[in-house]
């Protein structure tokens, strides 16, 4: 029986495709223990890492410069700081003048022709000081010499002046881009000169051509028509100005209608420079 068992099972395993021992001996596999765990991937070996390409040192362009080669401006407050400084040590017109045409703390000068001073007699009596030259000032390197500057002639002349016996001048000496209003920064920078101008004109009286000329050397909010027709103290320097607020040129263009006030201002101008 144990033979024949034996060749039975022998067949079965033939029909069943085992062709090969596995071993010389028969291993019980529910009795094997359980299979242990996998061990832990060995570590990659840290890689050296590319260092970071060092940051390229940068060349100034002309770009970062101005125009004509100049650091770029400084901040306001520098910007007014430097301004009164550089003003208070002009003693003529000239030499303000000349300062003026160096000065590098407004940028407005980076977008202008000219630097736009003043034009008629610095001695006379009466000063007029609007707000910034437009085109033809910027052409001409001289204020009020366009449209509003012949209508301001013609005023003038309707009560006896002229630039034998009138000083002109604006607050911002350079023309601001598209013919703009300064900003309050920009008129901040270049106030210490224009006060600076007045002082050194011989006028008794200042005349404030709009809103943004009052408003600036007067150190008043409300507007130029509330302003308008009224007389301010102006100390400059060592001496007090009577000061006049009036309309622009340019606004009795755009609005004819307020040239009869206007007149007024003129008219109380002209009583004035006679007492």
């Amino acid at each position: 029986m144990h033979d024949k068992a034996m060749r039975e099972l022998l067949a079965f395993y033939q029909e069943a495709g085992v062709d090969v021992a596995v071993g010389e001996a028969p291993v019980d596999r529910l009795s094997e223990p359980a299979i242990a765990p996998a061990p832990p991937p060995l570590p990659m070996p840290e890689l050296s890492r590319p260092k970071p390409p060092a940051t390229p040192v940068r060349t100034i362009t002309a770009r970062d410069l101005g125009s004509n080669g100049a650091a770029p401006p400084p901040s306001t407050d520098a910007a007014v700081m430097a301004a009164r400084e550089a003003a208070t040590t002009a003693a003529t017109l000239d030499e303000l003048r000349a300062i003026l045409d160096g000065f590098q703390g407004c940028a407005l000068r980076a977008t202008a022709t000219q630097l736009v001073f003043g034009r008629g007699n610095p001695e006379a009596r009466v000063v007029f000081i609007g707000e910034a030259p437009g085109y033809e000032e910027d052409k001409s390197g001289k204020p009020f010499v366009g449209r509003s500057g012949m209508l301001l002639d013609r005023m003038m002349a309707a009560i006896g002046l002229d630039e034998t016996n009138a000083y002109i001048a604006n607050i911002v000496p350079w023309r601001p881009p598209g013919n703009r209003t300064p900003t309050p920064q920009e008129s901040a920078i270049c106030l210490p000169f224009i006060r600076r101008q007045i002082e050194l004109s011989g006028a008794s009286i200042l005349v404030c051509l709009g809103g943004p000329s009052a408003q600036t050397l007067l150190n008043i909010r409300d507007g130029i028509t509330k302003s308008r027709g009224r007389w301010y103290p102006f100390q400059a320097g060592s001496r007090e100005l009577r000061a006049l607020a009036t309309f622009h040129p340019a606004f009795l263009l755009r609005s004819p209608l307020q040239k009869r006030l206007a007149w007024r201002d003129f008219l109380a101008l002209k009583t004035a420079l006679a007492s």
